[in-house]
């Protein structure tokens, strides 16, 4: 005769036989627990270790008597250890063959006796029900896309890692669409997942947050100077050089270009600057401003009876005795008529030689040189002309008083160039004297306005 009695955790079955007069007694533990052979008794089974990816996005499993909970991350659990031991000790033995006790005048029983075992266990070689492993056995009916877990008495079919079941099937899950597993991006594959950062970033050692990369020091992409920012970087040339079209080479900037009056003469590009140069005859000054060169204090190439004279951009030499016959020299540049000599009549008592120099198209009108009487006779009218040099035009003579008369240039001039001009000042008094000195101007325009 077969009893079966039920307690928490625990199913008692009782078999009677009325030819062995022994009652054999088995026990088996409800789900969710299995048998201490130590203690004796009914212990709960941890699902939340044997159990596979028991709780789905990103919750939590508790292990509950009997069974287990997927709570929040957040949530907090207060276990009664009292209640805990209580649930363990009633919940009963498992595999255990209980006998009762046999008459002591008859025979005892025959070793060889077969037991039963409940579903899902088998006899070992103690004569003890132990739990046959159907995953290793092959006798479960899980499906190829399943993974076998083996039970006590029994076995599971779950879905591997990365797939959930919907009906009999098992499917991907699709962690991308679960908050939040990437920083940047999520990238789905079946069973997994993996995460990509924006350009400029790079995976941290946590597979999920993305972290900026120094592109400056990792590998400095720029020609000259690189400046990183947040997941990018910044290019920048040296003082004389622009970014071309790629933001990344440096390319000359011709600053020569940029603008006509950078140099007072001529501009030279160069590699990241450029520089001014001057004409022959002058030299550089502060960088683009171009001065004259005195070549008659430096290289005076002129001869002991020549004079040097200096002007824009070059010298002439001219004698140091410009008198012609029949004048004779009296004086530094001053050549005089003798009275004696007949021919002096019919011409200008003295001539002074003077040297000027003036630039290239010098703005007109313009007062260049001032004529002035060295010796003032009473009672005498002086009146100032230009006797020769002005056919074209370019001056014009104005009394500034009764000795003096200014030269005016109306014309503009270019270089390089030298004019002549005879400046006469003729001197009358009241007894009809009369007497006329000239002034030789040798004027020479430079070959620059500067």
């Amino acid at each position: 005769m077969l009893t079966a009695t039920f307690l928490a955790g625990l199913i008692l079955i009782t078999v009677h036989s009325q030819e062995t007069e022994e009652t054999i007694t088995y026990t088996q533990c409800t789900d969710g627990y299995e048998w201490d052979p130590v203690r004796q008794r009914c212990k709960d089974i941890d699902e939340c270790e044997i159990v596979p990816d028991a709780c789905k996005g990103g919750m939590k499993c508790v292990n509950h008597y009997g069974g287990y909970l997927c709570l929040p991350r957040t949530a907090q659990i207060i276990v009664n250890e009292r209640e805990e031991a209580a649930a363990e000790s009633t919940s009963g033995r498992n595999n255990v063959i209980r006998r009762t006790p046999a008459d002591p005048h008859r025979a005892p029983p025959n070793p060889t006796h077969q037991i039963q075992c409940a579903a899902g266990y088998e006899q070992s070689d103690h004569n003890v029900c132990q739990d046959i492993d159907e995953c290793a056995t092959g006798t479960h009916n899980c499906r190829a896309d399943q993974v076998c877990v083996n039970l006590r008495g029994s076995f599971s079919c779950q879905c591997p890692p990365g797939y959930q079941k919907r009906g009999d099937q098992c499917v991907d899950i699709d962690e991308c669409t679960l908050p939040p597993y990437c920083h940047h991006r999520c990238v789905n594959t079946p069973g997994s997942y993996y995460c990509q950062c924006n350009a400029g970033f790079q995976l941290a050692s946590n597979n999920h947050t993305c972290v900026d990369i120094n592109e400056c020091d990792a590998n400095n992409p720029c020609a000259q100077q690189c400046y990183n920012i947040l997941g990018s970087f910044i290019c920048q040339c040296n003082p004389g050089f622009e970014l071309s079209s790629d933001r990344i080479n440096c390319e000359d900037t011709d600053e020569c270009r940029t603008s006509s009056y950078i140099c007072q003469y001529q501009c030279v590009n160069e590699p990241g600057k450029f520089s001014c140069v001057c004409p022959e005859g002058y030299q550089v000054v502060g960088g683009r401003t171009c001065q004259d060169i005195n070549e008659c204090e430096t290289t005076n190439e002129c001869r002991e009876d020549e004079i040097c004279w200096n002007y824009h951009g070059g010298f002439r030499c001219y004698p140091r005795n410009p008198c012609q016959e029949p004048y004779v020299l009296t004086s530094e540049n001053r050549c005089v008529c003798p009275v004696s000599n007949a021919i002096c009549r019919e011409l200008p008592y003295s001539v002074v030689y003077k040297y000027m120099s003036i630039r290239s198209d010098r703005t007109v009108p313009s007062d260049i040189f001032q004529i002035q009487a060295t010796t003032i006779y009473p009672n005498t009218i002086n009146t100032f002309r230009i006797k020769s040099g002005n056919e074209n035009g370019e001056f014009y003579l104005r009394q500034t008083s009764a000795v003096s008369a200014m030269l005016v240039l109306v014309k503009s001039l270019s270089g390089p160039r030298e004019h002549i001009v005879d400046l006469e000042m003729l001197t009358v008094n009241s007894l009809n004297y009369r007497t006329s000195s000239v002034l030789r101007l040798t004027i020479i325009v430079g070959p620059y306005a500067f």
